[in-house]
């Protein structure tokens, strides 16, 4: 598995230039995670990395398609995802704030936060397309059948057959009494 790593000492001797990088990271072992991703493709992360003091600025950007299930059919459907990051980090042990991640070591490995910036984008709920959900959608079972509003609004039911047979019968009377 490939790693972003970011060595601060290399940072450091930037001299507060960003220091860039482009990997294709596997993060498929989120899909072990209780979560609705089927599947993951590698990643593509392209960002820099700035040392500002003792701070250091990560932004980059996330792409990557990922297969969740439909929300009507639980069919798999591709979703391709692009995520804009921007992570805060810190040398000092003393960083107070909770949107600052404290580094405790020289390397700063980026994969875990790329996982959880996968894991907080992936949406509730996708749908598959048409044709997809016409191919996959069963319309008749044991004791049952699909039908469609217009074909519901048409058929009458078995109960209320000769009620309205009388009826019938009763307004021809009439037209032929009239």
């Amino acid at each position: 598995m490939i790693h972003i790593k970011i060595y601060l000492q290399k940072l450091k001797q930037s001299h507060g230039e960003p220091m860039e990088f482009e990997e294709v990271v596997n993060i498929s072992d989120i899909v072990q995670l209780d979560n609705d991703i089927r599947e993951i493709t590698p990643v593509k992360v392209k960002g820099f990395a700035k040392l500002d003091g003792t701070e250091v600025m990560c932004d980059f950007t996330i792409k990557g398609e990922m297969i969740l299930p439909c929300a009507r059919t639980l069919v798999d459907v591709p979703y391709d995802f692009s995520i804009h990051v921007i992570e805060n980090f810190s040398t000092s042990p003393y960083q107070q704030d909770d949107e600052v991640h404290v580094i405790d070591s020289e390397v700063l490995d980026l994969v875990p936060y790329i996982k959880e910036n996968v894991l907080l984008e992936t949406p509730f709920r996708v749908f598959a397309s048409r044709d997809k959900l016409e191919a996959n959608t069963i319309e008749e079972g044991d004791g049952w059948t699909l039908i469609t509003e217009e074909e519901q609004t048409k058929k009458v039911d078995p109960r209320l057959e000769k009620l309205k047979a009388l009826l019938d019968d009763n307004s021809k009377d009439e037209d032929s009494k009239g």
